[in-house]
């Protein structure tokens, strides 16, 4: 009697997680997720109106070191001026004044949906040789020859980080795309170069994807295998 007891309780248990993971993605969090974003993509050309057409990058020392995230070189055009100025920009993101500053995260860049811990975010670039961010640094808006309305700047990753941390996801066409929709079930938000946002569906077409991260691979995007519909 006792193990069936038990094994009750186990069932019970376990019944009660699968509905707290399965519980509905509500309007609400999308529509905050996606206002979040967009406004990321206005300060991402605010940012450029006044750094010859480029993009923000992360923040590097002179040996080209990287320091802190490009979410951090946003600040002023998110509003944030006084955060900005808290932080020492030749110092490490956990270095000793840098790292109590990750509590402060902005509102803007925190998950509507999804496990992170305080201070970390979805919200990351797609960086390598054939993305907008090379190892030369950013391209300019004027270099991305398939047009700022059919390429990527942001998505919500699979896995969170820090959000003052210089970190990203790695792209390399030949490699499998890295892990993406950690906040919603799977599907994924994406801000394109033109400020406009999508949500892309769990398993979509991952080449049409690569298509999207790439600025000037040339090739025409079919969003019907990507866009949720």
């Amino acid at each position: 009697m006792m193990n069936t007891w038990r094994t009750l309780t186990a069932a019970a248990v376990l019944c009660g997680s699968v509905v707290l993971a399965a519980e509905p993605v509500t309007k609400k969090e999308l529509e905050t997720a996606s206002e979040n974003l967009k406004q990321v993509g206005l300060a991402f050309h605010a940012h450029a109106d006044e750094h010859d057409s480029r993009p923000a990058d992360d923040i590097a020392d002179k040996d080209g070191r990287l320091l802190l995230s490009w979410r951090v070189a946003l600040l002023p055009y998110l509003g944030e001026e006084k955060l900005y100025k808290q932080f020492k920009l030749d110092e490490p993101w956990d270095g000793p004044n840098n790292k109590k500053l990750i509590e402060k995260m902005p509102k803007v860049y925190a998950p509507a949906r999804g496990k992170a811990k305080a201070g970390e975010t979805f919200y990351q670039r797609f960086v390598g040789k054939d993305t907008i961010w090379t190892e030369k640094g950013s391209l300019k808006w004027a270099q991305i020859g398939d047009g700022l309305s059919n390429t990527a700047l942001v998505v919500e990753a699979a896995n969170p980080v820090t959000w003052s941390q210089p970190i990203d996801q790695t792209f390399n066409e030949k490699l499998p795309l890295p892990g993406l929709g950690g906040s919603f079930d799977g599907d994924f938000h994406v801000l394109m170069g033109d400020g406009s946002v999508y949500l892309f569906k769990k398993g979509g077409d991952p080449g049409e994807m690569k298509k999207v991260i790439m600025p000037n691979d040339g090739q025409p995007v079919n969003t019907d295998r990507l866009i949720k519909k």
